[in-house]
C-alpha cells in the first residue's frame, strides 16, 4: 500500500468522527499523514511544522502535522489562505521527502486544500465529502467553485451520506455514497447502565434524561430544545460537546437543559449509557439539508430509543427505526412514548441489520477496494501508452 495524506478541516483531537475512524483503519496497512489547518501563533518567530504520533490500542499510528504560523493579531486561518498556502507546501513537501514519502495517495476533506494536489503530485486522489462545507457558518465564498473543481479532479469520491451523493454526482466521475458507520461494539456497552458509574455531572437529576452529544452549532434546532424543556420541567435535556460558533448563551438557559462540554470517545458511552431517550435534535435549514448524523447508529448501537427532526438521510437510511418529529409537539409526543413504551421486538432485529452494514470495518474495507480498483486501473492504462501498440496490457483481447 503507497502512502497516505489527508488534508483535512477538522483536528485530529476534536471531536471523533468521519475522518478518525476512516483514518485510524487505513493506517493498519500504510503510512497516514493527517494534516490539519495551520495554527495562528503570536508567539511564533517564524513558519515551522509540528507534529506528533498517535497511536491507536492495535498499534495503528498516524503521523499528525499542523503549521504553526506568525501572526501579530490572532485570526482563524485556514487551508487555502494566501498568508499560508504557498509555506505550507512547501514546508510540508520538505518534511515529506524526509519521511521518504513517494507518489503517495492523497485523501481531501476539504476542497479549499486543493493546492496540494499540485503542490505535492500525488498518485491517486480521493475526495471524500463528508459535509456540505459552503453551507456552514462562515464558509470562504470559494469554496463551492473550489469543491466542483474538486470533485472533478479527484479520482475517486465518496460522500458521507445520500443526499450529499446526489447533490455532487453530476460534477464527479467515480462517486459512491458511503454514509458514516458505527463502532457498534464501543457503544453496545452502553446497553448496560451499571458497566458504567454515574457522571458527576447527572448524579443529582431527578427525573429521565434527554441526551444529545456532538458539536452544538448553528445546525442545533435551539428554539425546539426550548420548547421540549418548557413542556415537560421533570425532563433533563443533556448536551454533550463543544458549543462552536455560536455563543454559549444562545443555547436556553433553562434548569433542565445541562451543557456539560465536550467529552472525550472513550467518555461517550459512560453518558450514553444514563440516556433514557437519545436526541438529534437538529434544525432544518442550509447547513443540515445534506446532513448524515454519524451519532444515529451510535444511539441505536446502545439500544436507546432515538427522537430525531426530519432529517432527510436520518428518514433515507433508518427511518423504520428511529422516532421522526415533524413539529415540536410530535417530538415531544415521541419522547413520551419512548418512555412510556419499549422498543418493539422487531425494530431490534432491523437494529442489529444496519448495524452489521454499516459497520466502520465494512465501510473502509469497500473503500479500499475500490481505490485499489481504480489505481490497477490506472497503472493498467499507463502500462497501455508506454507499450508500442498501446493495446499489449489487454493481451487477453
Amino acid at each position: 500500500m503507497q502512502d497516505l495524506i489527508c488534508i483535512s478541516h477538522l483536528r485530529w483531537d476534536f471531536v471523533w468522527q468521519r475522518p478518525q475512524h476512516i483514518m485510524a483503519r487505513l493506517a493498519k496497512d500504510q503510512r497516514v499523514f493527517f494534516v490539519e489547518e495551520p495554527i495562528a501563533s503570536e508567539e511564533a518567530t517564524q513558519p515551522e511544522l509540528q507534529s506528533y504520533v498517535w497511536e491507536g490500542d492495535d498499534g495503528a499510528k498516524v503521523t499528525v502535522i499542523r503549521l504553526i504560523q506568525p501572526v501579530s493579531s490572532l485570526r482563524w486561518i485556514g487551508h487555502g489562505d494566501p498568508l499560508t498556502t504557498s509555506t505550507y507546501h512547501t514546508l510540508l513537501r520538505d518534511y515529506l521527502q524526509t519521511q521518504r514519502v513517494r507518489q503517495a495517495q492523497m485523501w481531501l476533506y476539504t476542497p479549499m486544500a486543493l493546492g496540494f494536489v499540485q503542490a505535492l503530485r500525488p498518485k491517486l486522489v480521493v475526495y471524500d465529502v463528508m459535509d456540505q462545507l459552503s453551507a456552514f457558518k462562515g464558509a470562504p465564498s470559494q469554496l463551492v467553485q473550489r469543491e466542483r473543481d474538486a470533485l472533478s479532479r479527484a479520482d475517486v469520491v465518496f460522500t458521507g451520506g445520500i443526499s450529499l451523493y446526489y447533490d455532487k454526482r453530476p460534477y464527479a466521475g467515480s462517486i459512491y455514497p458511503f454514509p458514516s458507520g458505527v463502532e457498534a461494539e464501543h457503544f453496545a456497552r452502553a446497553r448496560h447502565r451499571h458497566h458504567f458509574p454515574l457522571p458527576a455531572e447527572l448524579a443529582n437529576m431527578q427525573g429521565p434524561i434527554l441526551g444529545y452529544y456532538g458539536v452544538i452549532d448553528e445546525r442545533m434546532d435551539l428554539p425546539l430544545l426550548r420548547y421540549v424543556a418548557e413542556q415537560h420541567s421533570e425532563w433533563n435535556i443533556v448536551l454533550v460537546g463543544p458549543v462552536v460558533k455560536i455563543d454559549p448563551q444562545d443555547v436556553p438557559q433553562l434548569p433542565n437543559i445541562h451543557v456539560l462540554g465536550m467529552k472525550t470517545y472513550d467518555q461517550l458511552p459512560g453518558y450514553l449509557a444514563h440516556f433514557d431517550v437519545a436526541l438529534i435534535p437538529f434544525a432544518m435549514n442550509d447547513a443540515t439539508r445534506f446532513l448524515s448524523p454519524t451519532k444515529t447508529l451510535e444511539y441505536l448501537a446502545a439500544n436507546k430509543p432515538v427522537v430525531s427532526t426530519p432529517v432527510h438521510d436520518v428518514i433515507e437510511l433508518y427511518g423504520s427505526v428511529v422516532n421522526v418529529g415533524y413539529t415540536p409537539h410530535e417530538i415531544v409526543q415521541h419522547v413520551e412514548d419512548a418512555l412510556s413504551h419499549p422498543q418493539p421486538q422487531a425494530q431490534q432485529g432491523e437494529v442489529q441489520r444496519l448495524l452489521e452494514e454499516y459497520s466502520w470495518d465494512v465501510i473502509v474495507g469497500r473503500m479500499k477496494r475500490l481505490i485499489w480498483r481504480k489505481a490497477q486501473a490506472q497503472h493498467l492504462l499507463g502500462t497501455a501508452a508506454l507499450s508500442p501498440s498501446g493495446s499489449s496490457a489487454y493481451s487477453s483481447e
